[in-house]
């Protein structure tokens, strides 16, 4: 049964156009990972792959080989590729990272354009910088030059109008509820339209 198995996963891992080296999976427990993980009994799951129940359940518990139309179904019902069958997530790596920013006790930091409140201030090596603006400049006039800095960020409208000027597009109004995601490396800059200063989330990558 079990050379039946991997005679397979090499079938199945060429015909995908993927490396002949796979590395060994138990397949009746792979099957069974992923059905619980969807949340479903056996008899959901071989609805889903158009299977009799008591053929997953042989699967499942190692009494059979299934044939590569029962993968192909299998895989079907569980939403993956064949080779995804036979080929686990890599290993997670929780590191279990937390930080709380209650309203208004973000770390300051302003400018003659904004003031910011960095959010989850508190982590280091972070891949996202999230943090709250608001937003003073009126005019593109107050900006010396550009904005543009490394990754993408997105801007997200709390309260009030802002305007949002690119370096290749025509400038967009945004009001509350309106975002907007782009190219950080591209100049941008964001001014308030509307009588109070305007805020927004801001959220940039940092990697």
């Amino acid at each position: 049964m079990t050379q039946d198995i991997s005679a397979n996963m090499i079938r199945i891992a060429r015909e995908s156009g993927e490396s002949s080296t796979v590395p060994p999976v138990d397949l009746g427990a792979r099957v069974r990972e992923l059905r619980k993980a969807r949340g479903w009994t056996l008899a959901q799951a071989a609805g889903q792959a158009g299977l009799a129940r008591s053929t997953l359940s042989k699967i499942e518990n190692g009494q059979m080989s299934p044939t590569y139309e029962a993968l192909k179904k299998l895989a079907v019902g569980l939403e993956i590729s064949v080779p995804q069958l036979f080929t686990p997530p890599a290993a997670e790596k929780i590191s279990g990272r937390m930080a709380i920013t209650k309203s208004g006790e973000g770390a300051a930091k302003a400018t003659t354009t904004y003031e910011h409140e960095l959010l989850g201030d508190a982590l280091s090596k972070k891949q996202m910088l999230p943090y709250r603006a608001r937003i003073r400049a009126r005019s593109m006039a107050e900006f010396d030059g550009w904005v543009r800095h490394d990754g993408e960020e997105f801007l997200y409208v709390l309260t009030g109008v802002v305007q949002l000027f690119t370096e290749f597009y025509e400038p967009v109004e945004l009001r509350r509820g309106d975002s907007a995601y782009y190219d950080a490396t591209m100049g941008h800059n964001v001014v308030s339209t509307s009588a109070e200063d305007a805020t927004i989330l801001w959220v940039t990558s940092l990697v």
